[in-house]
């Protein structure tokens, strides 16, 4: 009788925890999020929920749609080391060309529209509307009028990243579900807070970076201080989210060193990236190995 007793209690099995990934806004920074995301598919885990702001959101949407980060990071590699593509189709949308921002020079004509740029960058793969993603999406945006963060996760998937990344000088502002928005950056850089209620660890990746140390100061072009002073708010939005409340993982690569527009250096900044994929294996393996 005792063994039939010992034999009838049940294994335990375990349980792996919810995890949600939050994908801050940065610019050319945020092409780090590559390495965050390879780091995710050498574990074999995938998040249950992503929130992205900016270009957060951009590789949220690619990498919720399915795709593996190693494809990301090929695309974004053939895309940006010759941008000559870009380049010509961006003549189509606006009078200037990329290297006027990339060499900082005062925009010429109008602003780019942000979904024409997205038709022009998104690889094959990426789905077109939030009920077709793989993984649920928060994607936010600012609301100009309502001078408010605004979370979209349902409905057209372009137009939301779009609206996502319209930072103000650089892209028109979107109208959307009868808004105005511009890039979410300006309300909620880095969205965990979106995300912590609905998991169980939350993993915040952090790419605003910070001030250049030893770097000779140089003033500033005109173009070039509005673009950075957004990034300078942004950074301060974060360290004091992260003041009141600090979530279960912040990843920081280490990012500073790069302009906000310097996305031909695409090759540079995946390689200041590559340590932060050791350091996230370790924290999601020890928060993995003390799960039940």
């Amino acid at each position: 009788m005792a063994q039939q007793a010992e034999e009838s209690v049940p294994q335990q099995r375990r349980v792996d925890p919810v995890i949600g990934l939050a994908l801050g806004g940065g610019g050319a920074r945020g092409l780090a999020h590559i390495a965050v995301l390879e780091a995710f598919d050498e574990l074999g885990v995938r998040p249950t929920l992503i929130a992205g702001t900016s270009i957060g959101a951009i590789f949220g949407a690619g990498y919720a749609s399915g795709l593996e980060a190693g494809a990301i990071r090929d695309h974004a590699l053939a895309l940006l080391s010759k941008p000559t593509r870009i380049v010509r189709e961006l003549f189509s949308i606006r009078g200037g060309s990329l290297l006027d921002l990339w060499n900082r020079r005062p925009l010429s004509g109008s602003l780019m529209n942000p979904e024409a740029l997205l038709e022009i960058v998104f690889p094959e793969g990426v789905a077109r509307d939030f009920a077709d993603l793989e993984l649920p999406l928060q994607v936010i945006a600012t609301d100009f009028h309502r001078q408010e963060a605004f979370v979209m996760q349902e409905g057209p998937l372009l137009p939301a990243v779009a609206a996502s990344m319209a930072l103000p000088a650089l892209f028109r502002p979107v109208a959307h579900e009868g808004r105005i928005l511009v890039d979410g950056g300006l309300a909620n850089p880095l969205p965990f807070d979106l995300i912590e209620p609905r998991v169980d660890l939350t993993v915040a990746i952090d790419v605003t970076g910070g001030p250049v140390s030893g770097a000779e100061p140089k003033p500033p072009s005109p173009f070039e201080a509005i673009v950075a002073s957004s990034q300078i708010m942004q950074n301060a939005i974060v360290r004091e989210k992260l003041r009141r409340h600090m979530p279960d993982v912040v990843i920081r690569p280490a990012v500073e060193p790069f302009r906000v527009l310097e996305f031909y250096k695409v090759r540079q900044i995946l390689e200041a990236a590559a340590p932060v994929k050791d350091t996230l294996k370790q924290a999601l393996d020890a928060r993995l190995s003390a799960a039940p």
